[in-house]
Formats: structure tokens, sequence, C-alpha cells
């Protein structure tokens, strides 16, 4: 009898309770195997693809693409079985719950999941007989997730047999640790024991093979831990001309050079990381600068403050002037739909202002921006950046940014060619506002002169279209009382 069985959202790590759909890779009727992904989330740190550890046929899926979803929350439900006594409850269709020619279990489900989210103990994938005298050669496929999946040779080697569950593991393959239970090296030729994204990416981008690595978590899981203490064993590792003439293998994580420092990216720098990477391979941006004289901007803050009531920020006059923009070239408050080729203009601007922190670089959101005065505008940055200072703020206020506010000029610099914050289409930058030399009404007078620059998206918009909206905030800047018009 088939058997459906629901799988939920699994904890994703860094402390997160939610996380938004962003792309269903599997429908309703969909046949999926162990470990295939079926949805891509995205959350405050990082997009990320969720492998389901069940195999069998999809029947229901909950939540739309652009729903945000807590942890624990049901994903979708999968009827799994076979339609005899040899059937997995849980895994791929055709799996054998008996131990096979291969020496394994096939289990109720792989494990293979986020962290946090508890399942059956791993399975093994599904292994294909072969005659004897074909010997102990073994043949790799692809599954859905890129990763190599090897058939069984023809007869299990001699080994020792766990006890905790019964598979028969190769020997020199299986370590104990300090309570006791057995820890099975990954197999040459299985499936390596890593359910978080976050492990396997730093164990990529450092060169690390993580079947060399023997997991301390459950069931011989291969945890963060395991892949960093790895790392400083290889760091402190012998020089390469050293290796080299002990006759040993060199490990490409080994630092080349004295004194070098190897620093993991991880966290919110490795989430911001990934993010610019992404813009940077799939956004064709192009700037654009103009430097604007300030000064009567800042005469009508002055008199704003003197006047009484709340104080009001350059960063909330700057952002006020930028939804004026915005309505008047919407091109730019969009994003690009790659799958279906097409530009997807927003109707509310949701502000996003770049602010750096002791734990990095993040980029609060600032929710319907063109509905918010001056006055509501300087106390939400006031919020949102002192909830980032504490590191306070929820996945709610980092998600759903339309364009990006960066003042860069709070470190000093007049100018910069910022990276796009994906998947948004542009970016306004400003720099310091400093006294400098300037023609004004004729004559050589020293103002308060600022760069503003625009980033943006070329598959939105042209040229022109850039050039107008940056002409139009230069405008507002000189001149307040052009923004006045549109108010």
């Amino acid at each position: 009898m088939a058997q459906v069985l629901e799988f939920r959202l699994p904890d994703l790590g860094e402390g997160l309770t939610e996380a938004e759909i962003v792309r269903w890779l599997v429908a309703v009727g969909d046949v999926v195997t162990v470990d295939q992904p079926v949805v891509e989330v995205e959350t405050a740190k990082a997009m990320v693809e969720v492998p389901c550890p069940y195999g069998g046929v999809v029947t229901a899926r909950f939540g739309e693409e652009g729903a945000e979803l807590p942890v624990g929350a049901p994903l979708l439900t999968v009827a799994v079985g076979a339609g005899d006594d040899a059937g997995s409850a849980g895994g791929p269709a055709g799996s054998s719950d008996a131990v096979g020619a291969s020496g394994e279990p096939s289990g109720e489900s792989s494990g293979n999941v986020l962290v946090g989210y508890g399942t059956g103990a791993p399975a093994a994938r599904r292994r294909r007989i072969r005659p004897a005298h074909q010997g102990a050669g073994v043949a790799a496929r692809p599954d859905s997730g890129g990763r190599a999946v090897a058939s069984a040779q023809a007869a299990a080697s001699p080994g020792t047999r766990d006890g905790a569950t019964g598979v028969a593991a190769p020997q020199g393959t299986t370590s104990r640790i300090d309570d006791g239970r057995p820890r099975t090296r990954p197999e040459a030729d299985g499936p390596v024991p890593v359910i978080s994204p976050l492990v396997r990416r730093l164990a990529r981008e450092n060169g690390l093979d993580l079947r060399q690595l023997t997991g301390s978590g459950p069931d011989g899981l291969i945890m963060r831990a395991d892949v960093e203490s790895a790392l400083r064993a290889a760091e402190s590792a012998p020089e390469p001309a050293a290796a080299a003439a002990s006759g040993a293998a060199v490990p490409r994580t080994v630092a080349q050079g004295a004194g070098a420092e190897r620093i993991p990216l991880r966290g919110v720098r490795g989430a911001v990381a990934d993010k610019l990477s992404r813009s940077r391979q799939e956004i064709p941006d192009a700037t654009c600068w103009v430097d604007a004289d300030a000064t009567e901007l800042m005469a009508a803050r002055a008199a704003m403050n003197g006047a009484g009531g709340p104080k009001i920020s350059v960063l909330a006059l700057l952002a006020r002037i930028c939804t004026a923009a915005l309505a008047r070239y919407p091109e730019l408050n969009s994003t690009v739909d790659l799958q279906a080729r097409a530009i997807v203009r927003l109707p509310e601007v949701h502000l996003g202002f770049a602010a750096q922190t002791e734990r990095g670089l993040v980029v609060p959101v600032v929710k319907d921006a063109h509905d918010r005065s001056a006055e509501s505008l300087t106390e939400e940055f006031a919020r949102l950046t002192q909830a980032a200072r504490e590191g306070t703020l929820t996945p709610a206020d980092l998600t759903g940014g339309t364009f990006t506010l960066n003042n860069y000029g709070v470190f000093g610099v007049d100018g910069s060619t910022p990276i796009i914050n994906h998947p948004e289409a542009a970016m306004l930058g400003v720099g310091r506002i400093v006294p400098k030399p300037w023609v004004h009404r004729g004559e050589l007078a020293v103002r308060q002169v600022v760069q503003l620059s625009l980033t943006f998206d070329h598959r939105v918009c042209d040229g022109g279209t850039a050039g107008g909206f940056l002409r139009y905030v230069a405008d507002c800047v000189e001149q307040p009382s052009v923004l006045l018009r549109t108010l």
C-alpha cells in the first residue's frame, strides 16, 4: 500500500525561522527521487535548494511562489511505497528493504535534509547487481543534484558490521568517537553524507574532498565543524616544498606563501558573497554619475529642523527624492524574470539601504517607501539601523526590496560603482557632501557638492532612461522646489 508522507520546511540554520518560496522545482504528479531538490527558497542569508528525503509521487504542494513559510510548515506531500513486500516505504521506487548483494538496506528515508530536520536513518542508494565476471568496476551516473551516484559492485567486500544499523561497512571505513557510536567514512563510490548546502559550499570553495572526512554527526553525518577542523589541519600541514621532498601529496587547501591567512566565507559574509557573485553573473550592469550642488538641499533640511518637531535626516530627503524619481521612471523599479524572459515592473517601492555592521554588510528594507513622508522615513531608517547594529533584524526586514539607496559618503569617499542588489534593477549611490569650488550664477563660489551615481541593469532600460532618472535626482538635490511640484 502506498503511504503519504509529509515533508516540512527544515531548519535552514543560522537562527533563521522562515524562508520565502522562490521557485518550485516540481509539480503535483511529478515523480521525485530521494534527495532530489524540490523547491528553491530564499532566506535573509542565502538562496537554497531544499532536497526531499523521500522518493515517490508529489501529491500536494503548500505555498505559492513568493509566499513566506515558517520553519516546520508543510512544504509538500509524497506518496511512497511499492507493490510488493520488497518495496521501500520512503526510498525511491524499486529499492529494497532487505539487505541485498551490496550489504546495505534502504531504510525509510535518506536523512539528507537540512539542519535540524530529523528523518530516519540514511538509506542506501538503489544498487544494481552486476555479474561476478565484471569484477569490482564502478559506474557512476549524475543525479538531479549534480552529484555522482555510484552503482554497487556484484559482491560486497569483506568488512565489519555496524551494530547500530546492521549495515556491512567496508574494512578501514569505520571509526568511533567519544560516545562509542560507530562513524563511517564515505565510500569512494557512494554518496557523501552531507545535508547542509553551507557545508558543501565551504568544502568546495576551499578545494576539500568530503570523501576524505569522517563525520562526527549522527550516522556519520559530516558537519561544518568537521570541515573547519580539516581546513585548520591543512593550514598547519608542511609547506609544498617540504611535502614534495618527503613524497607526500600536497592538499589543495594548503595556503601558499608564509603567513597566509585563510578566512572562511560563512554567515553574513558568505551570504553577501553569494548574492554579489550572482548579481555579477546575471546582471549586465552599467553606471552613470553626475556632480550636484547640494547647498540648497542642506539649507532646506536646516530650515525643516529649525522649525521644530522631529529632526529630518539627509538620507530621508534623498529617499524621498528617489521615490519621486521612480514614479517618473518606473523601469528602474523592476526585476527580470529569466524563465519568462520578461521585465516585471513593481507597483510599490520597497527601498533598501546599505548598512555596514560589525557582522558585515546588510541591506534593511523600508517597506512602502513611496507612501512615507520625510519624517516617517527618518524614523524607519533610524529603527532599522539600530536593529542592524544590534543584530536583531528579522528576515522580513531584509527581504522584498525593489530599489537600493547606497550612502557610501559616510565612509569619506566621493564615488563608487556599486554592485546591484539582486534581483533588483538599480542602485543609487551617494558620495560625501563637501565644500568645493563651483560656478554658481556665473561666478566661482564655494558650494556643498555631492557626486551621485546610478548603477542599473541594462536589460530593463537604456542609457537615456538611466540618465533621465539621475538628472531628475540631481535637479531635486540642487533645487528642492522641483520635488515640491510632484508631492
